[in-house]
């Protein structure tokens, strides 16, 4: 009986490892977009390989009570990015294709989910 519930244990256990070790998906590429600086400068930022399927407010820009949107992006990566106007992928929201050209500055965005074609 004992052998019986240590097995269980075990079996559990390795289930959990199993999944815990599978890693995340990842778009394959770079997402870059400009921020206003401290000087008043832009400044390009970019995301290497960003997560799918999650949303990232952009933590530059993440308080619109304090700082302006970020603009300009730029999805060079092998998934459709999802841009929104507002943090937590709300508000208005733009779709740009894999490996697109990069759009205007009058795009404004504070975050961005990754989704596969």
């Amino acid at each position: 009986m004992r052998l019986r519930h240590t097995l269980a244990a075990a079996c559990g256990a390795l289930a959990v490892t199993a999944a815990l070790a599978t890693p995340a998906q990842a778009a394959t590429g770079d997402f870059s977009y400009r921020v206003t600086g401290l000087n008043g400068a832009p400044v390009a930022v970019t995301l290497h390989d960003p997560a799918t399927e999650v949303c990232v407010t952009l933590p530059e820009v993440a308080d619109p009570g304090a700082t302006e949107p970020a603009f300009a992006p730029h999805n060079d990566t092998d998934e459709y990015a999802m841009v929104f106007t507002e943090p937590d992928c709300t508000g208005d929201s733009w779709t740009l294709r894999p490996h697109g050209r990069p759009a205007t500055d009058r795009l404004k965005l504070r975050s961005v989910v990754f989704l596969r074609p």
